[in-house]
């Protein structure tokens, strides 16, 4: 083999380990997914406030799903029949309503309080979970998950004082409040019974299909609000709504390949590295500065939404211990 042949196959070596080292499983692939997906999502934040500045909020959400269900139609129809299978349309419809809701409440708070202050709310999804796991799943909820979502409360409590009104006292900020984080609490309580109903689903269905009905459903939802609301969309927001759109797919394929990759608690503390960086962008590219109400609720929501899943998980690994353990003493019966 000559010197040119042997050079040309240890590039092509080369190439494919680097190419397969993305479709392994392991921690340092977990994390470099984990922080694509608050890369993405620091920039949807950031295109939201862009269009949202002008376009109503409604019609935001709208688009962005609308060009969502276009980008993953191709790999629908490659895919065919097994790719649009579905057993719970009624189910997907729900979910559908449901993120709508969410993401138009999302967008209108995006325009209204810092980057920063998004991010540090986008964190409590979970805190707003367990009292509805209670109501709707029947869960029974240990100690550790009670304190740590009623400290994950107060930290919220904390975020939405320090965004009320900067000429108002303590107590007239808390009375008066801001829309702004109203809409973002919203979101996140639209989001957290989404969650909850994506946990009532007994049947397992490829994410891909479970990515497009939802999209498909969110669009079919917005097309009256957004029409009540319409206001024509230039060139250049058609351009930053695709964006969008393709984001909103990007992040959900990149947290799937994120926990596919390693255990969802050992990327928990990464995913608190997208408040660093909000607050980077937002002072770039909008003169943002976190106030210190932002900072004391942001320290407080962090360590309790990090308990909340580092128990979460720690719970799912006793009960897969126990149900192996079963298994064993029937095998061995």
């Amino acid at each position: 083999m000559s010197n040119s042949s042997a050079a040309i196959t240890s590039e092509t070596n080369n190439t494919m380990t680097s190419t397969n080292w993305f479709k392994q499983r392991g921690y340092l692939q977990g994390v470099f997914w984990i922080l694509i997906v608050s890369l993405i999502s620091n920039m949807n934040d950031i295109l939201m406030r862009l269009v949202g500045s002008r376009l109503p909020s409604m019609e935001v959400a709208f688009f962005r799903f609308f060009f969502a269900v276009l980008t993953l139609l191709p790999i629908m129809l490659y895919y065919r029949k097994t790719a649009f299978k579905t057993a719970h349309p009624g189910l997907h419809s729900l979910r559908a309503l449901l993120l709508f809701g969410a993401i138009a409440c999302w967008c209108a708070g995006v325009t209204m309080i810092p980057l920063a202050a998004v991010s540090t709310l986008a964190l409590t999804v979970p805190i707003f979970v367990l009292p509805m796991a209670i109501v709707f799943l029947g869960e029974k909820v240990g100690w550790q998950r009670t304190v740590s979502t009623l400290i994950g409360f107060g930290g919220i409590l904390v975020v939405v004082i320090g965004n009320g009104h900067e000429d108002q006292n303590f107590w007239q900020s808390l009375a008066t409040f801001n829309n702004g984080t109203l809409y973002m609490i919203a979101a996140c309580i639209l989001f957290a019974l989404s969650d909850i109903l994506n946990k009532k689903m007994v049947v397992k269905e490829s994410n891909l299909s479970m990515m497009f009905y939802i999209a498909l459903g969110t669009t079919i939802f917005g097309i009256i609000p957004a029409y009540m609301v319409w206001t024509p969309p230039s060139i250049h927001e058609l351009a930053l709504l695709f964006l969008l759109g393709c984001g909103g797919n990007l992040i959900l394929f990149f947290l799937l390949k994120a926990f596919a990759a390693t255990d969802v608690s050992a990327l928990a503390p990464y995913r608190y590295l997208e408040l660093f960086s909000a607050g980077i962008f937002g002072f770039a590219l909008f003169n943002e500065i976190p106030g210190v109400w932002t900072l004391a609720g942001a320290a407080i929501i962090v360590p309790s939404t990090f308990a909340i899943a580092y128990y979460e998980t720690h719970q799912n690994k006793n009960l897969k211990k126990k149900e192996a353990e079963r298994r064993k003493l029937k095998e061995a019966a």
